[in-house]
């Protein structure tokens, strides 16, 4: 099957190589020469612009963009003017799925068809496949299975729930619904992923400073004194904690896996700051959780504190501090 992919960063390009291997021709383009020059070297036919992308596009079209969110709408009025009807449009982004039922409704008053794809599995998918949940119209997702079904990891890398019917999510792919629908399921997935890296790394915080006890600790009025310091004596190698919890444990994720090479490559983690970024479904699932009145505490506590992580907190522990000066006149510790 042919297809188009306008978008090749860390996923798209690897997508790409993915969809080659299994047979499938791919026409791609990106605002980086370099970034279409490598496919083309594996296989991919280049297209240096827009027309000479749609040029080489067999109607019905099918385009997927691997694009940040923020820019698909920008894409969309530079391909909508030149594509025909019947063309079909994939957002395989993060987009906000709001934005998916807009576009959707506006698509179709001009006969082309949008589906929007949450796509998980990052810069390991090219090996063990993309796990894709989708939105839109059920006779055009269907036309696109040869596509999803390439991407997917495939049934032989997991084994089925035992008594399910079988079906596409077996394979790692699923049609989800209607438009937008696709991306809500992914937006909770991110939502997901939020909650469970925060557990991870709290957790790992309490088993790094379990040598507290070990620490010189200063006496005075501002330091909450240990009241058994010989409780507190460990030194844990968590690259070795990590990895035995792999194995076995009732916490064992992929996630527990990239912890797990991230500490046996650097065990103090020295190349990282603890800035952590949020691209907004954290959020979207947040609002969403709101509106349907569904409690989300722990996705919640989750998102705050990667706001911490960027300072965003200062200001309020600079109010906490002062408060404290002016009520007791306790001074900051430095």
């Amino acid at each position: 099957m042919q297809i188009g992919m306008i978008g090749l960063g860390r996923m798209g390009a690897n997508m790409v190589r993915r969809l080659l291997r299994h047979g499938h021709e791919c026409i791609v383009n990106d605002r980086n020469p370099e970034a279409i020059k490598t496919l083309v070297d594996e296989g991919a036919i280049g297209a240096a612009s827009i027309d000479d992308f749609l040029s080489k596009l067999k109607q019905p079209r099918a385009i997927w963009l691997m694009i940040p969110a923020a820019l698909v709408d920008t894409m969309l009025n530079e391909l909508v003017p030149h594509v025909a009807a019947g063309d079909i449009i994939i957002d395989g982004g993060n987009s906000f799925y709001i934005d998916d039922i807009r576009r959707a409704r506006e698509l179709k008053a001009k006969n082309i068809h949008y589906v929007d794809v949450g796509t998980s599995g990052g810069v390991w998918g090219l090996e063990r496949g993309y796990c894709q949940m989708i939105g839109g119209e059920k006779e055009v997702v269907t036309y696109l299975d040869p596509i999803f079904k390439a991407l997917a990891p495939g049934s032989e890398t997991v084994a089925p729930t035992p008594g399910r019917a079988a079906g596409t999510a077996v394979e790692g792919y699923l049609h989800c619904g209607a438009s937008g629908a696709g991306h809500f399921v992914k937006m909770v997935h991110n939502g997901i992923e939020y909650g469970l890296m925060a557990a991870y790394a709290e957790g790992l915080n309490v088993l790094h400073h379990a040598n507290a006890g070990k620490v010189e600790r200063t006496h005075d009025a501002e330091t909450t004194p240990l009241r058994n310091p010989d409780h507190y004596q460990y030194d844990f190698n968590l690259a070795d904690i990590t990895e035995v919890w792999r194995r076995g444990s009732v916490i064992a994720s992929w996630l527990l896996d990239l912890t797990a090479i991230a500490l046996a490559d650097s065990p103090q983690l020295e190349g990282f700051s603890g800035r952590v970024s949020d691209s907004g479904e954290g959020r979207w699932t947040i609002n969403a959780a709101i509106d349907e009145g569904a409690p989300v505490p722990v996705l919640s506590a989750a998102l705050f504190q990667r706001f911490s992580s960027r300072g965003d907190a200062d200001f309020a522990n600079k109010i906490l501090s002062a408060m404290r000066f002016q009520f007791g006149g306790h001074h900051e510790k430095k």
